[in-house]
């Protein structure tokens, strides 16, 4: 698959786990200002408060292309809460009118709970929302002494009353400006093993273990003379998987970014987070922003192992990546 190279992308975070007011701005970094969700508050003499953004248990990602004076934007997730998304759009003066599609990087709760403010937002237009087909699937997590956490899983009947237009797609597709939707990932290296038995999956006749989260898939964009930058929802797929697949199906061997959730949190996952760093290194990215799921001691690891590509990950934030100008060194 041949994929467009564009002059620039900005990916913004629109919700994560994190928010810190108090990070300055870098080349190629922007980070929301100080000042950002005034709200009213009657302790104070002025009447309002800095409430700063909306930090919850999810992701979401505005991703935009320029290529010469055309630009294209999609939503990639929504965030967990039905008005988080909502609330960081307001406040970061995003006009969410402007958007040409939404992908879901897969089914979870965390990564599809915003659908309804994104829609009070925007009325009813018809936005194209670009789902794998598995994405209804349901799930839980299965706990100590035979219980179960049932997920909220999606319904196709409610998005499509809200204005969405459902497409499904199990394939690798290219969407507008050029950015690429993986469709599902192959899963080659030795030691991503996906979710551990705790997560479990309906089959019509009973729960099993679902290991491999199917439906889970990242945006791709190739930036002229630079390389790929990828964007992950949970990274269920393992990010080492998903950075190789997005290689086989471009034939582009550099990486230049990778934002988004790592999933690399928890005693299941820590025994991935060494070789997954060693992998990392030796793709060298010039911006790495760990963020969502990837965890504490996968982020200080991968801080200390590619200092001068991490970044610390902050709602609001934008990551700004362009094509060599003429003339640049």
């Amino acid at each position: 698959m041949t994929l467009p190279e564009v002059d620039e992308v900005r990916v913004t975070t629109m919700v994560d786990n994190t928010f810190d007011a108090l990070l300055a701005s870098t080349e190629g970094v922007t980070r929301a200002s100080i000042g950002a969700g005034r709200t009213a508050a009657r302790q104070f003499a002025g009447g309002e408060a800095l409430a700063g953004l909306r930090a919850e248990h999810g992701f979401s990602a505005l991703v935009t292309v320029q290529s010469g004076n055309a630009s294209s934007t999609l939503l990639f997730d929504t965030g967990a809460s039905p008005d988080g998304l909502a609330v960081n759009a307001d406040r970061l003066g995003v006009d969410v009118g402007g958007l040409q599609g939404v992908v879901l990087s897969h089914g979870h709760f965390d990564h599809a709970g915003g659908f309804d403010g994104l829609a009070r937002l925007r009325g009813r237009s018809g936005l194209p929302l670009t789902v794998h087909p598995a994405v209804w699937t349901r799930r839980r997590l299965a706990l100590p002494a035979g219980q179960g956490l049932e997920m909220p899983t999606l319904s196709r009947g409610a998005l499509e009353r809200e204005g969405f237009e459902v497409i499904e797609r199990r394939q690798p597709s290219l969407l507008a400006g050029g950015i690429l939707i993986t469709g599902e990932v192959d899963r080659v290296t030795e030691f991503e093993h996906g979710m551990p038995p705790a997560h479990q999956a309906w089959d019509g006749n009973g729960w099993r273990h679902d290991p491999a989260v199917i439906d889970d898939q990242a945006l791709v964009i190739n930036v002229r003379s630079r390389g790929l930058v990828i964007v992950t929802g949970c990274g269920h797929a393992g990010v080492v998987n998903i950075i190789r697949h997005a290689m086989r199906l471009t034939g582009v061997s550099k990486l230049l970014a990778l934002i988004g959730g790592f999933h690399l949190s928890g005693p299941a996952f820590e025994p991935v987070i060494g070789p997954t760093v060693a992998a990392l290194t030796e793709l060298a990215p010039e911006l790495i922003v760990p963020g969502h799921c990837t965890g504490w001691r996968a982020q200080h690891t991968l801080a200390a192992a590619l200092p001068d590509a991490w970044v610390q990950t902050s709602v609001g934030t934008t990551y700004t990546l362009s094509a060599p100008q003429a003339g640049d060194a």
